[in-house]
């Protein structure tokens, strides 16, 4: 399948980063991304991120100045009537010059595509060595792993397989496995598997057990905390991932800079650590900023699994960004709100729980002394710990400063027979030249001022790709020319490259996949392998597997009593109820109850360690247009 267009078979690590539009696609490639993702026009898992194919191509051309990548998500799974469309689709942003595609629907195999490069998006469950080995198997360049796997799983997935890896290493999680989701389909008609979830995980729930008793009320029970994996890329990096993805489609274009920023500089001292790995891309990125990811929207960070169950993933207070804590209320007056702890300024925002346990928000409109005034003080009260979510001067200097990329190219002046000559040598080894015309050079009255001046005017490359990493003066004497003059044929140099870096720039391809057959894992399928159309009925079959139902999302499934989630997240286990790590306990099911008084039924299977969650009856279910 070509692995090599992806960049592992060269050693090559990836810092892939989202892109909600071309704009955020290319603060994420100034700041140091090797890859971006976006959604195209349709058929995208973020449906409201939606992009246009000339969009698209404008960032492809702009990320391949760097050599990095844009690969489009179109990983929704699609009905046989847009089967046909999503191939237009692959076909149109092949000829826009991506770099690969995003997919989860296995009707897409079947069909007539380009030479693109194909990534099995986390939607595919992608869980197991023997999954991931399947997707190899298939034609797949490079798969997505599932976020809740382990550093262990990985490793025992590298160990058996060859296709490049990617994993996510921060941002949003999704609280079931990947692709296994039903729940917003079930209770609202709208489905993360077609691009629109309605994330019900950010509920408010209440827990009962089975006689009706609550355990917990009214808390998000459902909703995790975002993704941080900063001191684990080194060890990602051994485990064999060779693509470190940055969650965030629906992210603004300052949430891109400061995170990616971030995971530049920690990939970069990982790969300095192993000399036998490097960056996809090339270009030293110059940013007006310290990046700092507690700055930007989280709800809390957390490794979620991949060192092993552990308490505290959940964010069950709040779904919302809560913000670093600055201090707690110390008194209230006339005059404002006394805040002992680090010093708040005018704009910021702030939150805080009041005494019953519910969020507030509002923004500082003035600070005067040691008091600050509330644009919305309702709420606050003595010993109430106040945060900042956000830092109004953080987000100034991210939307105010400049950042660039350089790409480092060596410029020397040197001897061609009777007279000098420029050349420009970049780090893959491309080279050009201008020739001098005699009639303009002429000996220096002071040879060391006008090497002065040589030197000065080749340097000059802001405001371009490139950045001088060394400028070389090979003559014996520079010949007197006026800076202008030197800056002109500075300007060719740097034109002339750069038209023989667009002309040596090799497109990521791959053979379009052929009709396999090898064994399918899991052979018989019911709706929770997402099979839409036809042509990926047709996939599995010739694989050996039998499916007995299609899609949830085909409106065909009943879904009454029906398992709709399937998460490592247990909340037995967080209430400290775990029978394996206490050695007693029960197993019995709970049950969560949400705002509107539907019921959904947790049952635990300990043995696999995992918690499942069943709609509880027919009634559970309301109509699509209400929304869950």
């Amino acid at each position: 399948m070509g692995h090599e267009g992806l960049g592992e078979a060269r050693g090559a690590v990836e810092l892939l980063a989202p892109a909600k539009d071309a704009e955020c696609g290319r603060a994420a490639i100034l700041c140091g991304a090797d890859a971006v993702y976006i959604g195209g026009p349709r058929f995208g898992a973020r449906g409201r991120a939606g992009n246009s194919v000339e969009a698209i191509e404008g960032l492809a051309a702009f990320a391949h100045v760097y050599r990095a990548r844009v690969f489009v998500a179109i990983n929704t799974i699609l009905s046989d009537s847009e089967l046909s469309q999503a191939v237009e689709l692959i076909w149109a942003v092949h000829g826009a010059g991506v770099d690969g595609v995003i997919i989860q629907d296995m009707g897409l195999l079947e069909c007539e595509l380009p030479p693109l490069p194909l990534i099995a998006s986390t939607q595919t469950h992608n869980m197991t060595a023997e999954k991931v080995l399947f997707l190899e198997r298939a034609g797949f360049s490079r798969v997505i792993l599932e976020r809740e796997l382990t550093l262990e799983e990985i490793r025992e997935i590298r160990s058996t397989t060859e296709v490049p890896l990617e994993c996510f290493v921060h941002g949003a999680l999704c609280v079931c496995q990947s692709g296994q989701c039903f729940l917003s389909y079930a209770i609202g008609g709208r489905s993360g598997n077609r691009g629109d979830c309605a994330q019900p995980c950010r509920r408010q729930y209440s827990l009962l057990d089975g006689s009706g008793r609550v355990l917990v009320s009214e808390r998000h029970l459902l909703s995790l905390k975002d993704l941080n994996l900063t001191p684990d890329i080194g060890g990602l990096l051994d485990a064999g991932v060779r693509s470190f993805k940055i969650e965030g489609r629906l992210k603004d274009a300052g949430y891109v800079k400061n995170v990616v920023s971030h995971y530049r500089r920690t990939v970069d001292a990982a790969l300095a650590l192993r000399p036998g790995l490097r960056r996809a891309s090339f270009g030293e990125s110059e940013i007006e900023f310290e990046p700092d990811p507690a700055k930007s929207f989280n709800r809390g960070f957390t490794p979620y699994f991949l060192h092993g169950r552990h308490r505290g993933i959940g964010s069950i207070e709040t779904p919302k960004s809560v913000g670093a804590t600055v201090g707690t209320v110390a008194a209230i007056d006339a005059r404002g709100v006394r805040i002992e702890g680090d010093a708040l300024r005018p704009g910021d925002g702030i939150a805080f729980f009041d005494g019953a346990g519910q969020l507030h928000g509002t923004s500082v409109e003035g600070v005067e002394g040691d008091r600050v005034r509330l644009a919305d003080a309702s709420g606050i009260s003595p010993r109430v710990v106040v945060h900042r979510n956000l830092d109004r001067e953080f987000e100034n200097r991210l939307a105010r400063g400049r950042i660039a990329r350089r790409v480092a190219i060596d410029i020397r002046l040197r001897h061609g027979g009777s007279r000098p000559y420029l050349e420009a040598r970049d780090p893959e080894g491309i080279r050009c030249a201008v020739e001098m015309p005699a009639a303009d050079l002429s000996r220096p009255k002071d040879p060391v001022a006008m090497a002065g001046v040589w030197r000065q005017q080749l340097g000059k490359l802001g405001g371009t790709e490139f950045g001088a990493r060394e400028i070389v003066l090979e003559c014996d004497e520079v010949p007197f020319v006026p800076a202008g003059k030197i800056a002109a044929w500075r300007r060719e140099l740097v034109a002339k490259l750069r038209a023989a870096r667009a002309a040596a720039f090799m497109p990521a391809r791959a053979e379009a996949p052929k009709g396999t057959s090898h064994p399918c894992p899991g052979r018989e399928m019911g709706f929770e392998a997402n099979v839409m159309n036809a042509k990926a009925r047709a996939f599995y079959e010739r694989h050996g597997a039998l499916v007995t139902e299609p899609a949830a999302e085909t409106g065909e499934v009943d879904l009454a009593g029906r398992r709709v989630m399937t998460t490592r997240h247990c909340i037995r286990y967080e209430l400290g109820q775990c029978p394996r790590e206490s050695g007693g306990g029960t197993t019995e099911d709970l049950w969560l109850v949400d705002d509107r008084g539907r019921r959904f039924r947790l049952t635990f299977d300990c043995a696999g360690c995992h918690m499942e969650v069943w709609l509880e009856t027919a009634e559970g279910r309301t109509r699509a247009a209400d929304g869950p």
